[in-house]
């Protein structure tokens, strides 16, 4: 007795047979071996095809579990085999981009992104939780089906029966192709800013930048004295490039005023985003501390800080 049979188009043989594999053994937790699966393959498709075995096969309230099963491991499949496949296509049939360096950065916010211990609050669904809910829908949608019909072509049911999951795949890539934009006018920015650090004249030889913690910075000269930013004649053209777009950390709009030579930073986070944009800006002119006596004074005085709360 046929039970059901998967047709799949443009898939690749490699691809077929991982799902084929995953589809077996979902059949097998059900009903051990009273139904034969097998896979075969015509000029334009590969079929999965279930039957039961009689005389032990036996049509019973197992077929509901049988289908729910198989639909969790197409679903799977789906997301791990086909998901990258249709954001791809939509990115470059939806929103025009064609060119394999776009797309390619584009994909890449399309997936996860660690989050820091800031956002532990966060109300946003998480990646995992996005995933978990779209395996949900499809196998939820693809159980029903099988329960009603036998044969699924699944390219089809993905494009006709689908609309709710390509609805979020399409907002996953509208939010990526966001991020990317977002990054592109930051990228051109930094740019400007590395262009006017080059043109402008170096006021003084050296700043030591002393990194507190988090967005906290101290600035000092080279005679470890606080800079004085009121008498660069800098500002006002920096104050002219921040209308367009503001700086999260008033530490680069200094830096540029001051125009150093050479920026020693003294940190114990060289990752954090603020030092990583003003060796961006800076390049060359930027040297990181690995533990100097000032660095380990600034421990010193944190230490006390903390005993003292």
């Amino acid at each position: 007795m046929k039970l059901f049979a998967l047709t799949l188009m443009k898939t690749s043989e490699t691809s077929v047979h991982k799902l084929y594999a995953a589809v077996d053994d979902a059949v097998r937790t059900v009903y051990k071996n009273n139904v034969a699966t097998q896979v075969r393959q015509d000029h334009t498709s590969f079929v999965i095809h279930a039957e039961g075995i009689y005389p032990l096969f036996q049509l019973d309230k197992k077929t509901d579990e049988l289908y729910s099963k198989v639909a969790e491991a197409v679903s799977e499949w789906i997301i791990q085999e086909e998901e990258g496949r249709l954001i791809r296509a939509m990115i470059s049939r939806d929103f025009d981009y064609k060119l394999e360096e776009d797309i390619a950065s584009i994909l890449s916010y399309c997936r996860p992104v660690q989050s820091s211990e800031d956002d532990v609050e966060s109300f946003e669904p998480t990646f995992e939780q996005s995933v978990s809910r779209r395996k949900q829908m499809i196998a939820q949608a693809i159980s029903t089906f099988l329960q009603e019909y036998t044969d699924l072509n699944l390219q089809g049911f993905l494009k006709f029966r689908l609309q709710d999951y390509m609805g979020e795949l399409r907002e996953v890539v509208e939010y990526a192709i966001d991020e990317f934009l977002m990054d592109q006018q930051y990228q051109e920015f930094i740019s400007l800013l590395k262009y006017f650090v080059y043109i402008q004249e170096a006021k003084i030889p050296t700043a030591h930048l002393i990194h507190k913690g988090g967005n906290e910075f101290t600035l000092l000269n080279d005679r470890m004295e606080p800079i004085d930013t009121s008498q660069t004649d800098a500002t006002l053209t920096v104050e002219m490039i921040e209308k367009d777009i503001n700086f999260e950390d008033v530490i680069v709009s200094t830096l540029i005023s001051v125009s150093p030579r050479q920026i020693c930073i003294h940190t114990r986070d060289p990752e954090v985003q603020v030092i990583k944009t003003i060796t961006q800006i800076f390049e060359n002119r930027v040297e990181l501390c690995e533990y100097c006596r000032l660095c380990h004074n600034l421990d010193r005085s944190a230490a006390a800080d903390y005993n003292k709360g």
